[in-house]
């Protein structure tokens, strides 16, 4: 981590720098702290359709221009919004990289958001939305996570509401783009075959002259603690049954953090940590032991993400035709229940801090995953803790899955959602609730 350099300039902009003289490639990433958690109902969605806009021109580089020259110059580029931010990145040829500060420089200011570009892309996110729509777990997910959330933001999925999509003005977006879209809501992170002093200059170059923007508004809303059970019955056609539970957990920053993900990779193994996401199903975990061996379930999964505020642990399960809903459930809730009021062995703990290092340095490796990982850690919480994220996994003890468990994986501190086919592909004599 010495060899990271933070710098700021004056407008706001800070800077993240990582040398890695291995390969003559660098990587270029611009973070705002911006996502669906910055959305109020009316606009939900706005975050993700701004960030579709960036790539439809400014005054210097057309529509498309920006992905032609990327491609041409022999790089990659993409963007993604989530809960808690929108990134974008270039990975080109170090004697290039001149190009992705360039355009990113360039679109954080000068973005147009041409009125019938707006309504073309309205088509193309509201697609968007009904191709996840087809999807039986995308319909139970956005109805379990907006009961789990009764005030937070975090309420509402990224894709946003439909009849919001269908409201929205091109001054919604292009006032969010404004406000957000600023040096002092930004994070720029640089990691390749570079020097750090000629990096920084150019940076301070191109995006120093770009004024402050105004003052972000900050998220004060803190969800409530739940006071008792939720329950979600949706019912539509599907090929079988889904079994969604939502506990409200830590944030990335709470000390509970680190115990909960060793909790989360002991019930399903650990996930994929790199930027492309692909992880070990985890055939040793507990819950594909119990469902997914035993028959019930054709797959099982035990979720945990950082995020800015307090999220949720995530457990979900799809039913073997003809396996009723009721015993999916009972079979994970006799999971949870054993990881509580029982310690996790020695062996279990053991994998999973050797899972944890091994998926650790397989997703830190390249200066494209690196550069995820620091922008992602330090919107959610520092880039420093990059550095001590495998000495945290380490420390945490028996007693603290132990406690964790205790603490977060209780009967008032869940929403449930079951997703029932409505064709009677699966029966199941659950009641609405």
């Amino acid at each position: 981590m010495n060899q990271i350099r933070e710098a700021h300039l004056d407008n706001g902009l800070k800077i993240l720098l990582k040398p890695v003289r291995t390969a003559p490639v660098a990587t270029f990433w611009v973070w705002y702290r911006v996502g669906s958690r910055n959305e109020v109902p009316g606009i939900t969605g706005v975050s993700h359709w701004v960030e579709h806009m960036m790539f439809k021109g400014t005054p210097s580089l057309g529509k498309g221009e920006i992905m032609k020259l990327i491609n041409r110059n022999g790089g990659v580029d993409n963007a993604f919004t989530w809960t808690d931010y929108t990134a974008y990145f270039e990975t080109l040829p170090s004697d290039r990289i001149d190009l992705a500060i360039r355009i990113e420089a360039d679109r954080m200011i000068n973005s147009l958001f041409d009125a019938n570009e707006v309504a073309s892309e309205r088509t193309v996110i509201i697609s968007e939305r009904e191709g996840a729509e087809n999807e039986p777990r995308f319909w139970l997910g956005e109805e379990v996570q907006a009961a789990a959330y009764k005030v937070h933001p975090y309420h509402h999925d990224t894709i946003g509401w439909k009849t919001d999509l269908q409201t929205m003005t091109r001054d919604d977006l292009y006032n969010h783009y404004r406000l957000y879209y600023a040096p002092n809501n930004a994070v720029v992170v640089a990691v390749g075959d570079f020097d750090a002093d000629e990096m920084q200059k150019k940076i301070a170059d191109a995006f120093g002259k770009i004024p402050r923007g105004r003052d972000v508004p900050q998220v004060k809303t803190v969800e409530p603690p739940q006071e008792a059970e939720r329950r979600i019955v949706l019912r539509r056609p599907g090929p079988t049954s889904y079994f969604l539970a939502l506990y409200h957990g830590p944030s990335a920053s709470d000390p509970d953090f680190f115990p909960t993900f060793v909790l989360s990779s002991v019930l399903s193994g650990v996930g994929g940590m790199s930027f492309s996401g692909h992880g070990s199903p985890g055939r040793s975990s507990r819950l594909y032991r119990a469902l997914v061996e035993t028959g019930l379930a054709t797959d099982v999964d035990c979720g945990f993400r950082a995020t800015i505020d307090p999220g949720t642990i995530d457990v979900s399960a799809t039913a073997r035709p003809g396996v009723p809903i009721e015993k999916i459930e009972r079979a994970i809730f006799a999971e949870l229940e054993k990881i509580a009021t029982k310690p996790i062995t020695d062996t279990e703990l053991a994998k999973v801090v050797k899972q944890v290092r091994s998926q650790f340095v397989y997703a830190t490796d390249g200066v494209m995953n690196l550069g995820y990982w620091l922008g992602m850690l330090d919107i959610v919480a520092s880039y420093k803790l990059y550095d001590t994220f495998l000495e945290n996994i380490m420390n945490v003890k028996k007693a603290d899955v132990q406690r964790v468990a205790q603490k977060y994986l209780t009967a008032t501190n869940r929403t449930i959602g079951w997703f029932v086919p409505a064709n009677g592909a699966t029966k199941s004599r659950a009641r609405k609730g």
